[in-house]
């Protein structure tokens, strides 16, 4: 995918001072931060976008060659979508970020970070480390519909499997009377650092601590119930209200009812993902249901009211004499409601001729003796057979020499 324009990024022109490319990279930094969106994957995409912009336009000679050939001319540079963790980037560019490198609360290096994520109660605590409680994780539900349920909304029962809160520790993961201590393998911080140098530069590593899972605090005495997760497996029922109009690959959240988290952390959600059945007779098209109708000769001959099944019991369809194969009739407002609650579609008949394939001696009879009828065989306009073929080939050659 191309890239975009590095001045486009930071919202600079190219006259922009080196100061104000820094101001202006410092601004998205802080909105982008990690641990301000954390789990944002497109919020840590334009943080290190931002960032690669930055590492071009702050250096006079790959801003230069930028400006004369644009991203050809720095293929060399930086690509930092190749860092796995943001705090690599934090150690480049320690100018801006403060003097250790690290992202607020990270250390007490006087990062321009601290004050803002501390002290605004993000999603880490002074020291580091993430909250106690960790969040459950979302659930998915298949629930396939019939058209008519699709035609007229219907409240459905999903039965599903999930975490719930431990009812012996409230959903603590701790025995009545004891709490939590200090992880020792992370020292409370919830993260393990590893520092590795290379001809580049210093790289540095934080990864969530895998004792703990990055809350910074053990149980002391586990609930012997959940052993310590604050949750356990169970199975529930849940209802769940679809709107008329909705269309396979719709989804509806039901928010809070997904998996608990543990030692207290909040629930996930249920999301609810639409499908639709294949129906015996009808086809959909957008709002539209399609259904292909079959009549006998003489009914497309002579015309009649024939009555055709639709998604709220049945409809009586005319037929006009001399109707054709292939034509298509409609019935209005008998198909799928829009989902705003505005209108409806309609149901289109498609029209086909039913052609026997066995016949008695007497329907061949019948035939045969109906076929001589003038009003019965194809015109040569509508490509039937001309009555004289020979005379028609002899006007044909007269008409070409």
């Amino acid at each position: 995918m191309a890239k975009r324009d590095y001045y486009e990024i930071l919202g600079v022109e190219k006259t922009t001072s080196k100061d104000e490319i820094k101001v202006a990279y410092r601004k998205l930094a802080l909105q982008y931060h990690p641990d301000r969106n954390p789990d944002n994957k497109e919020a840590e995409d334009k943080f290190k976008e931002a960032t690669e912009a930055y590492e071009v336009l702050s250096d006079e000679t790959k801003r230069d060659r930028y400006n004369r050939f644009g991203h050809q001319g720095v293929r060399g540079g930086q690509d930092f979508g190749q860092y796995q963790n943001v705090n690599d980037i934090f150690s480049m560019f320690s100018d801006i970020f403060g003097a250790n490198g690290g992202s607020g609360g990270r250390g007490g290096g006087g990062s321009i970070f601290d004050d803002l994520f501390n002290a605004s109660g993000g999603a880490r605590s002074g020291s580091g480390r993430r909250s106690a409680g960790e969040p459950g994780s979302d659930l998915k539900v298949r629930l396939p519909l019939s058209l008519e349920e699709i035609a007229t909304g219907i409240e459905k029962t999903v039965k599903i499997k999930r975490f719930r809160i431990c009812d012996t520790c409230n959903g603590k993961g701790a025995k009545a009377g004891t709490g939590y201590a200090t992880c020792t393998s992370c020292s409370g911080t919830g993260e393990i650092r590893q520092v590795s140098r290379s001809m580049f530069g210093q790289f540095i590593n934080v990864a969530v601590c895998n004792v703990c899972g990055g809350a910074g605090q053990i149980v002391k005495d586990p609930c012997t119930t959940c052993e310590g997760e604050g949750r356990v497996r169970g199975e529930t029922t849940l209802k769940v209200n679809v709107p008329a109009g909705v269309s396979a690959g719709n989804y509806i959240p039901i928010r809070g009812q997904g998996n608990a988290g543990r030692r207290g952390g909040a629930a996930g959600d249920v999301i609810v993902i639409l499908e639709e059945k294949e129906h015996e007779y009808f086809r959909r098209e957008s709002n539209n249901v399609l259904y292909n109708l079959t009549i006998s000769f003489p009914d497309a001959a002579l015309g009649g009211e024939v009555t055709v099944p639709t998604l709220d019991g049945s409809a009586s369809l005319t037929i006009e004499p001399g109707t054709q194969p292939g034509t298509q009739l409609t019935l209005k407002n008998k198909g799928i409601p829009n989902l705003n609650g505005y209108g409806r579609g309609d149901q289109l008949v498609n029209v086909n001729v039913f052609v026997p394939t066995k016949l008695s001696a007497k329907d061949k009879v019948t035939l045969k003796e109906l076929a001589k009828s003038p009003s019965i065989a194809p015109k040569p306009e509508y490509g039937g057979q001309h009555d004289d073929s020979k005379d028609f080939f002899d006007k044909v050659r007269e008409a070409f020499s």
